[in-house]
Parts: C-alpha cells; structure tokens; sequence
C-alpha cells in the first residue's frame, strides 16, 4: 500500500519504518525541514534500538521518504497516519491542536477516497472532531469526498518498539466503516502470519478509550506497588519478597509490580491526567485514578527523602553520584523522570551532582536539566564516584547491574547507596560493607 505518516516523533517513525519493513511505500511527513533533512540523510532523532538501521536499510531501498510537502504526497496515498504530538495541556487534557491542523491540511488537500487513521494518543470523541474539520474544508471546497476515521492507537514500549510493532502482542483498530475495516486487516496481515486473533476491531470510541485505560492500569500496577513498598517500610516487611508472593499469583503476575521510584516517560503521566480529565468533563470524579497520580507525584521524592534522613537537610559540601537519568533503560526520553526530581532536591538543598546516563546526558544538558548548578556530566559510571559521598542509582541500565563493587568502594568518600530500582541484593551488599538503602525495605 502507500501510506503517508504525518509526524516524524517517536510514534510516527517507529510505525512509518516497520510499514516500509513489510513492504508498503511510506512516505514520512513533518514541518520541520531540518528534521526532514536529518532523516532524508539517515540522522535519527531518538534514540531506540534497531530504528536508524531499520530506516537506513529502507530508505535505500526507496520504501521510506520523507518530506514537508503533505499536499504532494497525499494524491497517491492509500492511508493517512496522523501521528503529530498531543502534549499535555494546562488543565490535564490532550492538546490536540497538532491533530486538528493536519486534519485541517488534509481536508484542503485530499483529492479522492482516503482512510484517516489516528495514529496519535487523543481522548474519546477526536475522531468525530477530525471528521468535523475534514469535512468542513471538504466544504469550502465544494468537493464531496468519501473518507473514514478510523482509531489506531500505538502500544508501543521506548525501548523494544521495534519488537513490539513487528510482532505485537495485539492490534486494537477502532473502524465504524466495513471497507476502511477490510483495508486495515490487510495492512496488518503480514504483521500476524500465524494468526489474526491479535487484531481486534471495534468502534472507534472504543479503541480511543483502550488506549488511555490500557496505560492508565500499567501506572496503577506501580503505584498500588510503590505504596505497599512504603508500607513495608514502615511494618518493617521486605517488599522484595512480598512482590513474589503476590506474582506467583496468576491473576496478579509479576508485570509492572517492581517497586521503584515512580513511573515517567511521555505516556504514563500524561495519559493518567488525560483519562482523570475526560472524566471529570462528563462529570465523574476518578478517585482511583487521581490516587494513582498522586503516589506517582509522591514517589519521585522518595530518595531523596533517604538521602536527606542519612545526612540531614543541609546538603552543603556533599556530593552524590547519579546513576541513570532516563526514565527507563534503552532510551534516552527524560520526560518525567525521577531523575530530575531528586536532582533538583538535592541541588537546592547545597549538594553537587556527578551525573552519568549512557544514552540521556545531552537530553539533560540542553533540556531538563539545563541551567541547574552543581550539576556535573562524566563520561563513565565510575567516574562519577570520585569525591562522592554516596551513589544513587535511579535507572536500572544493564550496565549497571553487575558493577564492581571494590572499585565502588575505593572511589567513594563512604560505601554507601541508595537504590532506586531496589536493583541489589541487600544480603550481598551487607556482606561487601555497604550502607545500602533500597526502596521498601527499612533497616530495622
């Protein structure tokens, strides 16, 4: 088929690669020349694994293009993709003023029968505001057109995309139109060879609504964990050990129960506020989800906490090692990170910073952590410890699981840690000398 992907971000690459992967032209669309230009040449903007191999390999191939001329390339296109952002606005709510001008864009373009597929996370009734401003221009045009809007959400996790849009778990398509729903199976056909049972059609609302619900329960599995983990504390109970007894349970399972120190990224907290925000539209107040946001919020300080307990609230002449500050491994997305937020705890309480992360340094230079004092970048893990009082570890990158600990304690001022991700095995840390403080478990 030819497609065209309208947004170059994280969602609209990712899905625009693996379409060309299987064979469709696709034709990536953004209004940032530069952008374009980088791409065009095989620069990729984010980091995730396997993507700028993946775009490489299928621009030569002439099965991926980009370019900022929509009007163009809408004349031989099959399926449009709006996968433009939806950032959060001031009250919580989804932004969709991106949504709506490339909607706009493609009503004063089409020139004959299209699928308009919402690519973007958008709340429940965008479709029917995408149709509304398509059809307007439409209007304007006095041109009568067929065209659908079907919900397509993404499920995509930073860090596995790849995996997760070329062998997906499942494909929600939200069609109220029998033909765009035909055309959608065939698109994703290739995507499930041995089955289709992963496909699941439903109405457009519906499919809108899974995509909010679907991460709305993944951030209440952590948060309910991180509150238990803060009543362990407190009982003096070994959370560690409690989230294997409960994920032995079948209907619990062990996804998403790892106590930490809260969730961030672009979705988890922007999709929680959203949903807790069409709600209270229709006048329903979303106590649980409400409850989830404030753990989260909560939950972000919880080391700092730690790290101020064990040296008091005057932090001047101390300095800590920062290990990790993506929110997750195998990304370097910043967006929400706990990272920031003890980071900026500890600075204004009159500590330096040694940080280090192996993908998200200059994400943190140039923007979430730009203009915070104290604040300094070291090429190594172990560089990092030199003259620090403490390290505290807040992403679990692999590199990090199996340091050397000797070298931990000769560079360090005190062998002492504080782990974010409770990534260690407190025994073990006893033994080689450590103070070691972990998330859920209290020294008792």
């Amino acid at each position: 088929m030819n497609l065209t992907v309208i947004g170059t971000g994280y969602v609209g690459l990712v899905s625009g690669a693996c379409f060309a992967e299987m064979g469709n032209t696709v034709t990536c669309i953004d209004v940032d020349e530069k952008k374009i230009n980088n791409l065009k040449k095989g620069v990729i903007p984010i980091y995730e694994p396997g993507l700028e191999a993946m775009v490489s390999r299928n621009i030569e191939s002439d099965t991926l293009r980009f370019s900022t001329n929509l009007a163009k390339h809408l004349d031989k296109c099959d399926i449009a993709f709006i996968a433009v952002g939806t950032p959060m606005g001031d009250d919580g709510s989804a932004d969709l003023q991106y949504v709506l001008q490339v909607a706009k864009e493609i009503g004063q373009n089409m020139n004959h029968s299209l699928i308009i597929v919402d690519k973007s996370t958008v709340p429940v009734g965008t479709a029917d505001k995408v149709k509304e401003t398509i059809q307007k221009e439409l209007d304007n045009r006095n041109m009568e057109i067929d065209f659908h809007i079907v919900s397509n959400p993404e499920f995509l996790k930073e860090g596995d995309a790849i995996n997760d849009f070329m062998k997906p778990d499942r494909v929600v398509v939200g069609s109220n139109d029998e033909t765009s729903t035909q055309k959608m199976r065939n698109l994703y056909s290739p995507f499930f060879r041995s089955s289709m049972d992963r496909l699941i059609i439903m109405d457009v609302r519906s499919a809108e609504m899974t995509k909010y619900v679907a991460n709305a329960m993944l951030a209440t599995k952590i948060s309910f964990m991180n509150e238990v983990a803060n009543i362990c504390e407190l009982v003096g109970a070994d959370v560690n050990k409690v989230r294997i007894g409960i994920g032995s349970d079948s209907r619990i399972g062990y996804s998403f129960i790892y106590p930490g120190s809260g969730y961030g990224g672009s979705c988890f907290p922007k999709d929680v506020k959203a949903l807790k925000k069409t709600a209270q539209e229709h006048g329903y107040t979303a106590r649980l989800i409400s409850s989830v946001e404030d753990v989260n919020n909560d939950q972000k300080f919880v080391i700092a906490k730690k790290v101020v307990n064990r040296f008091g609230e005057d932090l001047k002449g101390k300095t800590f090692a920062i290990w990790g500050l993506a929110f997750k491994p195998q990304t370097d997305d910043m967006r929400e990170a706990p990272a920031i937020y003890v980071i900026k705890d500890l600075v204004k309480r009159g500590a330096q910073i040694h940080a280090y992360d192996p993908k998200a340094m200059d994400e943190a230079k140039h923007f979430y952590l730009k203009g915070v004092s104290n604040v300094s970048y070291y090429n190594s893990k172990y560089e990092t410890l030199q003259g620090a009082d403490a390290m505290i570890l807040l992403t679990e990158w692999k590199e990090f699981r199996s340091p050397d600990f000797e070298e931990l304690k000769q560079q360090l001022n005190q062998p002492i840690i504080f782990d974010g991700r409770n990534q260690y095995n407190d025994q073990i840390m006893k033994e080689l000398g450590f103070e070691y403080f972990q998330i859920g478990k209290n020294k008792f």
